[in-house]
């Protein structure tokens, strides 16, 4: 009886594992949540310069720079730094010009917003010395006009600020009389004062 034998076997070839590439990740691409970058073009003119259509002049009372100079070459100042200059509020100096107390007009930059010539300071302090002084405010305007009409009336202009010396200086004079008499208490008070603490010793 014949014996059956087992067919041999024949190790196969070993094969490698496939072998992928790395996987990329795709390009990213901008979220339609983020708005792309604008970009900016250089500008020409000078830093700190705001165009009147920029939206700075919508949010800030005041331009950043905005250069209006006057005849004389000096720059001028805002109303704010007017009324720093002057020791008044921006609200008086924009009274003055509303009860026509301004001998004149005062300019405007291209912005609107007021801008303060070194004559619109020195007028401004001399309204304020009549005003403290006790002229009215008729009186004040009327002082204005005149001086805004320039030569021709000088003799006028005389007149009316003679007639406020006058009265400043009766003023003046009642006010020392008060002075000495006040003076005068104090005198009684502090002698008083002495006598007491001469007995508590």
């Amino acid at each position: 009886m014949a014996t059956l034998e087992a067919p041999a076997t024949t190790s196969s070839p070993t094969i490698p594992p496939r072998q992928t590439p790395p996987r990329q990740a795709p390009p990213r691409q901008a979220s339609s949540r983020q708005a792309p970058l604008r970009q900016v073009p250089p500008r020409s003119e000078p830093a700190g310069v705001v165009e009147p259509g920029d939206p700075l002049h919508a949010t800030c009372e005041e331009p950043v720079f905005d250069p209006l100079v006057g005849e004389d070459g000096a720059g001028t100042l805002t109303i704010a730094e007017a009324a720093a200059a002057t020791g008044v509020s921006t609200h008086t100096l924009r009274y003055y010009e509303r009860a026509g107390l301004m001998r004149d007009p005062v300019a405007r930059a291209t912005s609107q917003h007021r801008r303060y010539s070194a004559g619109d300071i020195r007028w401004v302090t001399f309204l304020t010395r009549l005003r403290t002084t006790g002229m009215p405010i008729r009186e004040m305007a009327r002082y204005a006009r005149l001086a805004g009409a320039g030569e021709g009336n000088e003799a006028e202009r005389l007149a009316l600020l003679t007639e406020h010396r006058r009265r400043v200086l009766e003023r003046l004079d009642e006010v020392q009389r008060n002075l000495a008499a006040i003076d005068k208490k104090i005198a009684v008070y502090q002698e008083i004062a002495v006598y007491q603490e001469r007995i508590d010793r």
